[in-house]
């Protein structure tokens, strides 16, 4: 690890929001000040993640997505100056699950994106099942967090418009089993009913427009 250099890139980068944006956190006394934690969000633009990273006093540790690691100086920066790790969107492989595993077992803060990719017009997308194995497997309380607004920070006017950017962060919550054998094995149900909760969590923290799969259908 590159000493200091994930709290100098999350001091750089709250001072750039500052200038860019009127950035604002809701719900920071939700976040356990210890213990280990499991951190979900939607994903708009390839901002988010430094924005969840400056809105959180914790470390988070992101688990991001195996294209990002193929150039050798970026890898280098998110594996040893942020602590990220890669993972295969498609499917969890076990190398991938134990690290997940591992950061939590050490007590740390790890971030996901449930949806595996960013989406191209704001709204929630089908998820993966991913994020609801790791926090049934390893019983660690899960942190809904809804981000909107990053789309707006583009084109050269942007520290003169300085949009509107929020971090609402939800009420952390766990998953049960329905088999209350926890080396039982997860069905696909199972993980798509525990998804489905996870997604609706962060949908809750987002405003109407921004929901798209996950919108409450009125009766």
């Amino acid at each position: 690890m590159l000493p200091g250099f994930y709290y100098a890139c999350r001091l750089v980068g709250r001072i750039l929001f500052k200038l860019w944006a009127r950035w604002k956190v809701r719900g920071r006394e939700n976040v356990p000040n210890e213990g280990p934690l499991l951190v979900v969000a939607n994903h708009i633009t390839i901002l988010d993640p430094v924005l969840l990273a400056i809105s959180f006093d914790r470390k988070l540790i992101f688990m991001a997505k195996e294209e990002l690691f193929r150039s050798r100086f970026l890898s280098y920066i998110l594996r040893y100056g942020i602590g990220s790790f890669s993972v295969d969107r498609g499917r969890f492989v076990k190398k991938t699950l134990r690290q997940a595993y591992r950061v939590l077992a050490e007590g740390q803060v790890l971030a996901m994106f449930p949806e595996g990719t960013r989406s191209h017009n704001t709204q929630l997308q089908s998820a993966f099942y991913g994020s609801a194995l790791i926090a049934l497997r390893s019983g660690v309380p899960v942190l809904p967090v809804g981000v909107y607004g990053t789309e707006e920070i583009n084109g050269i006017d942007a520290p003169l418009r300085r949009p509107r950017v929020a971090v609402n962060i939800g009420h952390p919550f766990y998953l049960s089993r329905v088999d209350s054998n926890n080396n039982s094995k997860l069905d696909k149900a199972e993980l798509a009913e525990c998804t489905e909760l996870i997604m609706r969590r962060i949908a809750e923290l987002l405003p109407p427009e921004y929901r798209g799969n996950y919108t409450e259908q009125e009766d």
